[in-house]
């Protein structure tokens, strides 16, 4: 779930279509039950008695013990999908090229580009020196990699697989390069709970430097020289509140901080500007925000700040020269709530915000969301969305903010429904990198050429088509946009997803999943798993609900705060869509999402129990009224401008008390439901999925099995390297299909 909580298939002969009730195998007799240890909790009047809040205590051997007997509880009730998880983890292996790798990128005169080896779980980080200056876009063609062929002049700068070894968990969780291309830092997690050790490679001897840096946050990068490390560290509360220096070579104690940031409601990051001539510190949350920047060439003037955050404007901040001139291009939320970009000349921020002149780059427009922008050395790149669809457009800085400025250039594409992003640049390269992909089109990387006068429209130059092996056809599905009518009237878009060849005869199997948080959206995207519901003959809806940004910034406000149920309420019609659409058997519906997706789970099963054969909730936030009641558990906080503060506001206090899914669970006939949990995951804590799983069978008046499964050495994402994904994947999966029926392929 984004920086805050954040989850997500040839013809056979036959299909199964038996209902959902009679694949679901009957449970053991005594699922774990955890003791009452009722504790109150009284805010605004209110008092609720909470039995379970104990499993907190993760220390305690009793809350150990607990959750193995839940997984074992899990392993013994699912015992009957082990070879629908087998099946469907292989059909994922089988559909993907083991030995595969990225499509090199082009920094400082080194390709860098990461390997994939056939039986290996983890990355292998790799370069290779670079041929030209990269003047001309012949520079910028990649090298030819071929997977399992040996590259002359390849480094090794990390091998994830020699990191993982004899460790529970593994990630990597940043990474950055001296500008002369002698020392790597990297930061690694073995914990899963996103923590991460910085240690510093010297590439020239491969051996690591003494200094080691522990509990670092995401964020790393040097300074232009190389003697300075910048990296993030984060608050009891798993909050990023310090950037910290570190100089090569001196103890880690005497580290400084360059910033520190005190609310505990705003977030902080950092990164480079696209020419690197600034480090920009960002601080924010989701509806105001502040940017400072640190200028390389002059340091000794510190931090200056751009916006103030009193301005309750959000914007991202782009620095750069032209022609001589320090200029800011501006993506802002002022007076434009779907945002537009402004050009500023950087003296321009001495004065009162009120007095300053911007010049309008890209206007305000309601069909359209500015998603962000960043330059190259002769053009503006802007990500957008419209008509759902997220895009790139480039725009000649020559004339910006003028009358003299150029219209943008889209790189055109065939399909109706894709999504188009950027995969990097570099800030004098004549290309940008350009990711692109569909629901059924596997991810492509190219290179865009960047539009000049003698190229108007530009060039894409494809790189790569990531190969899809088991003889997959996109031909043989089919993805098709639909809309379903919300109880308020609203038309909320779903994607559907389905195999070309199904018969509309009201006898298939279904699953919708849902997101709807945070201004996230579901945009198309290719995933080899789903493919194997999809051979299962299901129909897979992703319901576009309101609380996502696939309609624009209303479409996330009217889906925040005091309009959360919005989110629910467009998931059941979605739901009822396709009950009623004549592709499905409306007693075969399951439901799937993840995090905050694991809310709307919660809550719609509360809601709507009997519109669902299944549910799997993944890393589900389902205690979300005690959580942001307590500042102090990681996130809370910075929770507030999502949801509202329900500590300080008793109307937000009783909004939520109804919708939150462990306080509102209910005497009714519960389909089967899977949450899906990791010990260590800091993002949503393993207690709520375990609470909510005590208080579901203890109100449940159905027989369908109510199940905990825990990654004891996994994190928000699960457990880690490729394959375990995969096989978390297809545990999930199988729950699915065995509930509704799909367990046959076509």
């Amino acid at each position: 779930m984004t920086t805050s909580r954040a989850a997500a298939t040839p013809s056979a002969p036959e299909r199964t279509a038996a209902p959902a009730a009679a694949s679901v195998p009957a449970a053991p007799a005594s699922p774990p039950v955890a003791k009452k240890v009722p504790v109150t909790r009284t805010h605004h009047g209110d008092t609720f008695t909470d039995s379970y809040e104990w499993l907190r205590e993760k220390d305690n051997p009793e809350v150990v013990a607990h959750l193995n007997a839940e997984q074992a509880y899990t392993d013994a009730v699912t015992a009957g999908q082990e070879q629908l998880r087998q099946d469907i983890f292989n059909e994922i292996k089988n559909r993907t090229q083991e030995t595969d790798l990225s499509v090199p990128s082009r920094k400082d005169g080194w390709w860098y580009y990461s390997r994939m080896v056939e039986g290996s779980a983890y990355s292998i980080q790799c370069r290779v020196r670079a041929a030209g200056d990269g003047s001309t876009v012949e520079h910028w063609t990649p090298p030819v990699v071929e997977p399992g062929v040996d590259v002359p002049g390849e480094q090794v700068l990390l091998d994830g697989n020699a990191e993982a070894q004899g460790q529970p968990f593994f990630s990597l969780g940043g990474a950055a390069v001296t500008r002369d291309g002698n020392l790597y830092a990297y930061a690694a997690d073995f914990a899963g709970d996103e923590l991460f050790t910085i240690r510093i490679k010297d590439l020239r001897t491969g051996g690591l430097l003494p200094d080691t840096i522990e509990k670092a946050f995401y964020g790393l990068a040097f300074s232009p020289d190389g003697g300075t490390l910048y990296y993030m560290v984060a608050d009891d509360s798993w909050r990023p509140y310090q950037v910290k220096t570190h100089i090569l070579g001196t103890p880690v104690a005497e580290d400084q901080v360059l910033y520190q940031e005190d609310d505990v409601a705003m977030w902080t990051g950092f990164g480079l500007s696209a020419d690197r001539r600034h480090l920009l510190v960002s601080i924010g949350c989701s509806e105001f925000s502040e940017t400072r920047l640190l200028a390389f060439d002059s340091p000794e003037k510190g931090l200056q700040t751009l916006i103030p955050r009193g301005g309750h404007i959000l914007y991202d901040a782009e620095p750069f020269l032209w022609k001589g001139v320090e200029k800011i291009l501006l993506t802002h939320d002022r007076d434009a709530a779907n945002s537009m970009i402004s050009l500023v000349d950087a003296a321009e921020f001495a004065k009162p915000l009120t007095e300053q002149e911007w010049a309008t780059v890209v206007a305000h427009d309601e069909a359209v969301r500015i998603n962000g922008a960043t330059v190259t050395a002769t053009h503006m790149v802007v990500s957008l969305r419209k008509d759902t669809i997220e895009r790139i457009q480039a725009t000649p800085l020559e004339g910006l903010g003028t009358a003299a400025q150029e219209s943008g250039v889209e790189p055109s594409f065939d399909e109706e429904l894709y999504t188009a992003s950027m995969g990097g640049s570099e800030f004098d390269s004549p290309v940008i990198r350009v990711v692109y992909t569909s629901d059924f089109t596997p991810p492509r990387v190219y290179d865009y050429v960047l539009p000049t006068a003698a190229l108007p429209h530009g060039e894409l130059l494809l790189r790569k088509e990531t190969p899809v092996l088991g003889g997959y056809r996109a031909a043989d599905y089919v993805a098709t946009r639909e809309w379903a009518t919300a109880d308020d009237g609203t038309k909320v878009p779903l994607s559907v997803l389905r195999r070309a060849d199904l018969p509309r005869d009201g006898t298939n199997a279904g699953v919708v999943y849902g997101y709807g948080s945070y201004e996230v959206s579901m945009d198309p995207g290719f995933g080899v798993p789903r493919l194997s519901l999809l051979d299962r003959g299901v129909v897979f809806v992703i319901a576009h609900v309101r609380g996502g940004g696939e309609m624009g910034r209303h479409w996330y406000e009217d889906g925040k705060k005091l309009r959360k149920k919005n989110t629910f309420s467009d998931f059941i019609a979605a739901t009822d869509w396709l009950a009623q659409s004549g592709w499905v058997d409306p007693a075969r519906i399951g439901a799937m999402g993840g995090s905050a997706g694991g809310l709307l789970m919660g809550a719609v099963a509360n809601m709507a129990p009997e519109k669902y054969a299944a549910i799997v909730a993944q890393v589900p936030f389902v205690d979300a009224l005690t959580t942001i009641l307590d500042p102090e558990l990681p996130l809370s906080a910075l929770e507030w401008e999502e949801w509202g503060n329900p500590i300080t506001d008793p109307e937000v206090y009783g909004y939520m008390k109804h919708y939150t899914p462990y306080e509102n669970v209910r005497a009714a006939a519960y389909p089967a439901i899977a949450a899906v949990t990791s010990f260590n995951d800091t993002r949503v804590l393993y207690v709520e999925p375990a609470k909510w799983v005590q208080e579901l069978r203890a109100r449940s008046t159905g027989t369908a099995p109510i199940v905990l499964k825990i990654e004891m050495d996994g994190g928000h994402g699960g457990a880690s390297g490729r394959y375990e994904g995969w096989k978390t994947r297809a545990w999930d999966y199988a729950f699915l299909a065995d509930a509704i029926g799909a367990r046959t392929l076509r």
